[in-house]
This record gives C-alpha cells, structure tokens and sequence, in this order.
C-alpha cells in the first residue's frame, strides 16, 4: 500500500480529502510543521509528502522542511495550496507538482500516481485498481477502501488473474490452469470454492468484483471506477 504523509494542521476539508485517498487504496497520516518532522519522515518515510499552502503566507519554515526532506529522502512533494497563494509556489524547486483548492479526488489521484510513476519509475501494471480495490503487485497486497486483506497464496494468484484480464469469461478448466497448473488433478469445485472464500474477503454490501457467469466460469467485472485493460 502506497503511503502518504499530509504535513498540516486537520480540517473537515483534509479529512474529507484523506477519506478519498484511503477510498482509492492509499495510506494516509497527517502531521504537523513541528522540529520533529524530519526526524518522523527519516524514521518511517512515506512514499509521497504532500504539504498544505494555505491562508495566512505560510512560515518560511515549511520551505525549509520541503528542501529538507527532499535532500534527506528525496521524496516526491506535492502542495495543496489555496488560489490566493499559487505566487508563493511559483517556481520554488523543491515541489514536484501542486493542486489547487477545491480539491478534486479524482484529479489528486491522477497527480499523485503519475507523479510516483515519474519520481519512482512505477509502472502502471504494478498497481490495479478498481472500485476501492487495489492490487499492489509489486508488494502483492491487497486492500479493499485502504483495509489490508489477507488472501492465502491461490486466492491471491486467482485474483491477480482475474483483475488482470478484466471483462473476460474465463472456464473453471482455464482458471484451473492458469492458477493451479496444467499438471494439477484438483476437479472444478477446488475453482468455485476458492472464488467463495475470496467473495468474502473483497465484497461486501457496496462493492462487487467477481461475476458469476452461468455454465461457464467467472469474469472480473467493469465499471465506471474500473476500466478495462
């Protein structure tokens, strides 16, 4: 699960804001511009700070805590600044990109994913995401709305298989194969099985990933929140 440390004070707007990004499959913790900071960042480093500019001008401080980090960790930096404020960014370099209020969940998202692709060299098959689903196949995690499931191995690979070829039927015979290995003896009801425990793991009343299509198999299913590949 990626990893994001907010540097401000909280506010209905931010937890608002960090409820969309746990929503999304991120980790997210706040903290304030204090002596500490750098010592907590060094000592459990996040994989994106993101750093609230807002009204009154911000303390020179929290420029000296950007460059900070930036030469302890070289993490990448996001602002949130307010419209007044965008002159006070303009062209400061230790800032990897900034948003401006209101904030757009959809349009943070997008910044921070491709701002980590850039600054870490992330590739966009290493994460799949669907619905408040998140694959993590790099770390081979798994969190549904930011919560951490715990897949045995087979269901993991089953997921993986699934989430990975989005929209299509696949047969218990194909799913036998593809997951469990042509030299396996198991018959089809080891595939609907494992697909049961997995349903209780990933779903609930509000999400839905895994179709049953009747006489033939399973699909992983597309939405607005999930795209086909």
């Amino acid at each position: 699960m990626l990893r994001l440390l907010i540097i401000a004070r909280e506010s209905e707007t931010l937890a608002e804001l960090k409820k969309g990004l746990v929503q999304n499959g991120f980790a997210c913790s706040f903290a304030s511009n204090d002596s500490e900071i750098l010592e907590r960042v060094s000592r459990q480093p996040p994989d994106l700070v993101m750093v609230e500019i807002g009204n009154p001008s911000p303390d020179f401080k929290i420029w000296e805590v950007i460059q900070g980090i930036k030469q302890q960790r070289h993490l990448p930096v996001m602002a949130l600044v307010s419209e007044e404020m965008l002159d006070s960014v303009d062209g400061h370099h230790g800032l990897d990109d900034f948003l401006t209020s209101p904030y757009s969940i959809k349009e943070l998202v997008l910044r921070i994913n491709r701002l980590l692709s850039r600054t870490r060299g992330i590739e966009n098959n290493e994460l799949i995401r669907c619905d408040g689903l998140m694959i993590d196949l790099a770390r081979c995690e798994v969190t549904v709305d930011g919560r951490q499931v715990e897949l045995t191995f087979k269901e993991y690979e089953l997921l993986k298989y699934l989430a990975g070829n989005k929209g299509r039927v696949h047969t218990r015979e194909t799913l036998l194969n593809r997951v469990w290995g042509y030299d396996y003896y198991g018959g089809d009801r080891t595939v609907d099985v494992h697909v049961r425990r997995l349903r209780s793991k990933i779903e609930d009343s509000r999400h839905s990933y895994i179709e049953t299509v009747r006489n033939v198999g399973y699909r992983f299913t597309i939405n607005n929140h999930c795209p086909q590949l």
